[in-house]
């Protein structure tokens, strides 16, 4: 999910963020859902993340002194998003995009606790005020006004580096 003006490549943390979570709390039951460790937050992720165990030793173990003020599990979460693995189709941000573009959010529920650590943890994060880049492959300058919100059912990795979006 993200919130995005009109060029579509530049993304608001704050508002990003902010529509995200108000949008997921909307969904039927997540309100509910406890803050829990990175390891059990994947548990109901395993049968369609075999890896991600692997994984979160893995991200654990660089964040196990976060210097941002966050949590080990918290600051882990973010880094378990960012990263990709092979085969693609079960890397977890591919699958929970994925997910989140459906539109059944029934489909979301295995997904809870895990994206309750991870927005937990970006909203933690000190507010700042940038342009940030979002690659996509489609023209969409023309299909939004500026300064509209758009809603996008999944969560995007951004970059503030402008010249690695020209490399791709």
């Amino acid at each position: 999910m993200g919130a995005c003006n009109r060029k579509q490549e530049l993304c608001k943390q704050d508002s990003i963020h902010k529509i995200q979570y108000e949008l997921l709390k909307s969904t039927d039951g997540y309100d509910k859902i406890p803050i829990v460790t990175l390891e059990q937050a994947v548990l109901p992720l395993t049968p369609f993340l075999p890896k991600i165990q692997t994984y979160v030793g893995i991200v654990k173990e660089k964040c196990e002194n976060p210097a941002d003020g966050l949590t080990s599990d918290e600051s882990a979460s973010i880094m378990l998003y960012s990263i990709g693995w092979q085969p693609m189709n079960e890397c977890l941000y591919v699958v929970l995009n994925t997910t989140l573009q459906s539109m059944n959010r029934q489909n979301l529920k295995p997904w809870f606790l895990y994206l309750k650590l991870l927005f937990t943890a970006v909203i933690r994060l000190p507010s700042i005020h940038l342009s940030v880049y979002r690659i996509s492959k489609l023209a969409l300058i023309k299909q939004y006004q500026k300064d509209e919100i758009i809603i996008w059912w999944d969560f995007p990795l951004c970059t503030t580096y402008t010249k690695f979006i020209d490399k791709i």
